[in-house]
């Protein structure tokens, strides 16, 4: 399967236009003429993200976007949702691909999302903060009759991996979508040029009113499949696609107080503490405000009434003070010269924004630093979230990372997380149950199977992100080899540079974090590229292939797999950087552009001696 990807955000015209120039300049670099160039704008919907898959024309399973490669399994969910076929809609003799995999937006229509608030107010219930909490809570629900009973729906905007289905354009996609019965949102546009696509996003937002669902943004993509191929990624995102955001809400409120959070990595962070305003449907009581300086640049102090927004409608944001209405009690802020959490004299780098705890036992950097070790694109530990393991923490169970593979079941079974009063006032404690307890062992367990990057992100090295830390595992194969590397080793790593090469030193340079890393190879981890992996040989290293028709025995996602494991490419288009096309059976137009550039063409049995896959 293609991983489902983020998208980067252009926030006015002007950030439009400097995509579509770096656009127009990577293709006319690869001897394309940025003049053909079609575009599609569609509505980027405020809903979950799905991922279907449709197998010889049935819907054979459906998840959540997760971390944009492992999502959570929904299918029985999905299947309740009247506007989501349970299997294509084909035209008589005609037959379904072997597999098509969906991608689409779950959302609740506004009509009903009130509806439901006011329901579950009436019965006593919480209600939910905004359409898309609804949907996300309705389709990660246990039992499927909660699903069924709410009118949710779904616009479906991409076709990710395939088999048997060749399309070449995003647009072609789309049709074939709505000719197979699935919802594509009929507001979507074909532009021949980019002239119009800026008033298009704009149309969007003033539209956006009147809609029955939730928008927060414009999508532009490159129509062409051969030129979002030729573009390629960046990260986790794609160079030809952009979402165009939306001017953000904003509303006023009192700044009453600045709290300090302590990071992983011993940045404090200043956090507004704010009277409850309801911004863009949600209500805010907290907004982040960066940094120090950032705070004195925008003159806020504690008191003042200030202007909140929700940047990009979600993470909230103080736009600045209402001057005008200050009354003289106002108080200047100024970050702590000690640290909240241990004391510690606290820093600021030269050349930082950011005060730091230097103190690498602060017990909020630990705490911080477990929590990145259990999220979901780290370790993934399933029934150790973040309240858990502060209550962990505070009764001296755990005091590092590796410490959690040292749990035991006698130490957690009837543990009291928290407590509360019935109506009685008589104090209720709320304890680990066996279950809870078997469950979280058993993720625990499991979580000794993660690749070796993935533990490696998990460290929580300052400035190593998942895909920086894809890039040192495949060029430093073992931790070891990693930890004895010199600065400059590091640094040579494409698309690694100076900073995170400093970061990966410094880390490994700490005997505690050294320590670490022995308890957690004790305990099980991978930390290396497994024996199967390491030992294969590459002998396509770099090469680019593209698939197209049905081949004999082979699936798609298997032969996929043939050329990752010998260094090879997929692409989905033929180029100049094309080096081989598999034919198959019934091939698309692919075969042919292949032939006019005098490409290499092979069958699966030539294939399978290429890959050694024979």
């Amino acid at each position: 399967p293609l991983p489902m990807y983020s998208l980067a955000n252009a926030r006015d015209e002007s950030e439009l236009e400097d995509w579509h120039r770096r656009l127009c300049k990577l293709l006319k670099e690869a001897g394309m003429d940025p003049a053909t160039v079609a575009y599609v704008t569609e509505p980027k919907i405020d809903g979950l993200a799905v991922s279907l898959v449709y197998e010889n024309g049935s819907l054979g399973r459906g998840a959540t976007r997760g971390n944009g490669e492992v999502g959570e399994d929904v299918t029985t969910n999905l299947r309740t949702i009247g506007a989501i076929p349970l299997s294509l809609h084909l035209e008589p003799g005609e037959q379904a691909p072997p597999v098509v995999e969906v991608r689409g937006e779950i959302y609740l229509p506004l009509a009903a999302f009130e509806r439901l608030n006011e329901e579950r107010a009436a019965a006593g219930e919480p209600t939910f903060a905004n359409p898309r909490n609804a949907a996300a809570g309705s389709i990660r629900q246990l039992d499927p009759r909660v699903a069924a009973q709410r009118p949710l729906s779904i616009w479906c905007y991409q076709v990710g991996y395939t088999e048997g289905l060749e399309l070449d354009s995003h647009w072609s996609a789309l049709q074939w979508l709505r000719q197979h019965g699935l919802r594509v949102n009929p507001m979507v546009k074909r532009h021949d040029s980019f002239d119009g696509v800026y008033e298009e996003c704009r149309a969007w937002e003033e539209r956006r009113s009147q809609l029955d669902y939730d928008i927060d943004g414009a999508v532009v993509k490159v129509d062409s499949y051969r030129m979002q191929d030729v573009l390629g990624i960046v990260g986790r995102d794609p160079r030809w696609a952009v979402a165009y955001k939306f001017a953000p809400s904003t509303e006023v409120t009192r700044l009453l107080e600045i709290d300090i959070n302590v990071g992983r990595t011993g940045a404090l962070n200043p956090i507004a503490v704010m009277e409850p305003v309801e911004v863009g449907g949600v209500t805010v009581s907290h907004a982040t405000l960066h940094n120090e300086d950032d705070i004195h640049r925008k003159d806020i102090r504690v008191g003042d009434l200030v202007v909140v927004q929700r940047a990009g409608d979600v993470i909230p944001q103080i736009v600045g003070p209402v001057i005008q209405k200050r009354t003289g009690k106002e108080k200047v802020f100024h970050m702590p010269d000690r640290c909240p959490s241990c004391g510690a004299i606290t820093v600021r780098p030269e050349g930082e924004v950011v005060v730091r705890c230097p103190n690498k036992s602060c017990p909020a950097q630990i705490v911080e630093s477990i929590k990145h070790f259990v999220s979901k694109n780290a370790m993934d530990i399933d029934g150790v979230g973040e309240k858990l393991v502060e209550r962990l923490f505070e009764l001296g169970l755990i005091s590092n990372m590796a410490d959690l593979y040292d749990l035991k079941r006698e130490n957690l079974v009837g543990l009291e997380l928290s407590s509360s009063v019935n109506e009685r006032g008589k104090r209720v404690p709320h304890r680990l149950q066996e279950k809870s307890v078997d469950n979280m062992l058993s993720s625990l367990e499991e979580s000794k199977r993660r690749p070796y990057h993935r533990v490696l992100f998990a460290l929580g090295i300052r400035h190593v992100g998942s895909i920086n830390a894809q890039l040192l595992a495949s060029r430093f194969r073992d931790i070891d080899a990693l930890a004895a590397a010199s600065q400059e080793q590091v640094a040579e790593v494409e698309g690694i540079g100076p900073k995170i090469a400093e970061s990966v030193r410094e880390y490994f340079a700490e005997p505690h974090n050294r320590e670490t890393v022995s308890r957690l190879r004790r305990a099980g981890l991978n930390l290396s590229v497994s024996e199967e992996e390491k030992e294969a040989p590459r002998p396509l290293e770099g090469k680019r292939f593209v698939l197209t028709g049905t081949l004999p025995t082979l699936s798609r996602s298997r032969a996929r797999e043939l050329i990752e494991a010998a260094g090879g490419k997929v692409s989905g288009s033929v180029g100049k950087s094309t080096d081989y096309i598999v034919l198959g059976k019934n091939p698309g137009s692919k075969a042919e552009k292949a032939r006019e550039l005098g490409k290499t063409i092979l069958s699966e049995d030539e294939f399978l001696k290429l890959t050694g896959g024979d």
